[in-house]
């Protein structure tokens, strides 16, 4: 089944001539990585010198410098490293109509994530940011496609984007989803390549979503699957296993299961989407009739691409599915990427990040000088294959020696560019589906549910199992003889203040990629034999001991299973 209104041709050619064009410019960059880098921070510096912030940080002093060292020199001596409180209330009198504070004129859009309060970060994001970086970067990854896999767009592609638009500013600007605006902005003659229309993501329930983009794509030929998170790729086929009759009704008849809670506008506006299909309806069924565990190997038999994130823990979440797809897809590191920003992509096929410094600028600090109250930043050319580092962004959105609490390790050169992969989050952060959850998030939710139900506990810990997607929280209750209706009370009250303090934890929640927190009961005195046993075994000192109150450790949870009340 051949795209639906579109040319195959036509869009290879038109995006293999748009993203070729980037991919010289990377090639450029890559012969001088110090240069390249050294002309972005000067660009910023250009771009953003008579904002309040630019004037207040002499950025016009720092364009002075006569040399590439003296322009990081004067850099690091006028600007201290950020992260976004540092931020927030230059980005609060943005939101609330200012202009000109952290960078000429107001933001375009903003984009909402987890922030380490209560309250979302919102990442602005400029005209100049957009237009001149993110569209640029999204031509070269469809190339990216084509330069593995020359057929990648003869077929639809499945695209996970969120709302463009999910709300308004005080001072009217809109926040949403980039991966929805950008898809909302493509030029018309590539849209075809989406197997869904855009009003899909509006679908607020989320098992009706996922059964609308499914029973949608399962209908086509899909040659690509673009989502960050391996998770939903999950959630998807556990889909496909609870639906595979309802879909093939549904596609014999040209219709959109009436049980399904979809609002009237929504499935008007699908309604065009919708036509009867017996024959592919007849297809489906013989493949079920063959392939009782049916699989996407086996209605998207010509799937070329699959590009989602493989570093760091989401990898447990590939070896799910590594054996569902037929054997010529490749799978494809989506890049290091955050709301944030896009520091780079993926051109090797694989799972490293080349980081595009004529996009951005970057600075870093080798991971064992972490804990160094003054540690040394170094730049980009500086960094050695193999080593470790956090890695600071400076963009044309307003974000300046930014702290990505990432740590990345360098996996080699694409020219004088180190390539990276992402390794973990730094400082208290789980993120076992991208939900972000802070320590200190953890503990507030665990507080206030404390103070609402009148439960009360001596002590408490959380451990991530990522292999589940599920958290593991280990309660001392003040009640020896706590009844097992006060248990799941202060379990549900912690999970809806979870979901209350972290917006993305709450969407993971709702679309059922992380389950239901698991609650166990610790005898009396937990904390206290834990420290311990920690001691006598040599893993600690009593005048030095630290226990993380959120974790991602098994052999740590392990010593808590052990003291499970019996």
């Amino acid at each position: 089944m051949a795209l639906k209104n579109g040319n195959p041709c036509l869009i290879t050619f038109a995006l293999w001539f748009a993203g070729h064009a980037q991919f010289m410019k990377v090639k450029k960059a890559a012969r001088n990585c110090k240069k390249s880098s050294a002309g972005t921070l000067r660009g910023i510096l250009e771009y953003a010198k008579d904002s309040e912030w630019g004037k207040a940080h002499n950025f016009a002093d720092i364009l002075a410098a006569k040399s590439d060292d003296e322009l990081f020199a004067l850099w690091q001596k006028n600007v201290a490293p950020q992260d976004y409180e540092d931020l927030r209330p230059f980005v609060e009198r943005h939101k609330h109509g200012e202009e000109n504070v952290l960078f000429p004129g107001k933001p375009k859009m903003y984009a909402t994530t987890s922030g380490t309060t209560k309250e979302p970060k919102w990442i602005p994001i400029t005209n100049e940011y957009y237009d001149n970086i993110y569209n640029k970067m999204t031509k070269l990854w469809l190339y990216t496609f084509l330069m593995h896999r020359k057929k990648s767009f003869y077929g639809p592609a499945v695209s996970i984007v969120g709302k463009s638009i999910e709300g308004y500013a005080p001072d009217g600007t809109v926040y949403g989803s980039v991966s929805g605006v950008t898809r909302r902005d493509i030029p018309d003659f590539v849209k075809p390549i989406h197997s869904a229309p855009a009003e899909v993501f509006e679908i607020t329930d989320y098992t009706a979503r996922y059964y609308t983009l499914m029973r949608i794509a399962i209908e086509q030929d899909v040659h690509i699957i673009i989502t960050a998170n391996p998770s939903t790729i999950v959630e998807m086929q556990n889909n496909v296993n609870m639906f595979f009759n309802d879909y093939v009704k549904d596609i014999e008849n040209g219709t959109l299961n009436e049980k399904l809670d979809i609002s009237p506008e929504i499935r008007k506006a699908l309604a065009p989407a919708f036509t009867p299909n017996p024959k592919r309806a007849q297809e489906l069924r013989e493949l079920k009739a063959n392939h009782p565990d049916i699989l996407p190997k086996h209605y998207w038999p010509d799937l070329q691409i699959l590009t989602t994130w493989k570093c760091g823990n989401t990898q447990v979440y590939m070896n799910k599915f590594t054996d569902s797809f037929p054997e010529n897809t490749l799978y494809q590191e989506f890049s290091y990427f955050a709301s944030e920003c896009r520091a780079g992509l993926v051109l090797n096929g694989k799972s490293d990040t080349v980081l595009f410094p004529h996009f951005h600028y970057f600075e870093f600090i080798e991971a064992s000088d972490l804990d160094n109250p003054n540690p040394k930043f170094l730049q980009l050319h500086e960094l050695e294959v193999g080593k470790r580092y956090s890695i600071f962004v400076t963009t044309y959105a307003g974000l300046y020696r930014y702290n990505m609490n990432d740590l990345i390790e360098v996996t080699g050169k694409y020219g004088t560019i180190p390539t990276i992969q992402f390794v973990q989050k730094i400082n208290g952060i789980i993120s076992m589906t991208g939900e972000k959850l802070h320590e200190r998030q953890f503990i507030e939710a665990v507080e206030q549910a404390q103070s609402e139900t009148g439960v009360k506990l001596n002590f408490f810990v959380g451990f991530a199992d990522v292999e589940n997607s599920v958290y593991h929280i280990y309660y001392e209750f003040e009640n020896e003889n706590i009844s097992a209706d006060d248990i799941k009370l202060l379990n549900d009250a912690v999970d809806a203040k979870l979901k209350e303090i972290n917006i993305e934890y709450k969407a993971k929640r709702d679309s059922l990629r992380i389950a239901v927190p698991v609650p166990h009961v610790m005898i009396k005195n937990s904390f206290e034999t834990y420290k311990e046993n920690c001691i006598k075994s040599g893993n600690g000192r009593d005048g030095q001991f630290k226990l993380n109150l959120l974790m991602q450790d098994e052999k740590r949870r392990s010593l808590f299973e052990q003291l499970i009340r019996k």
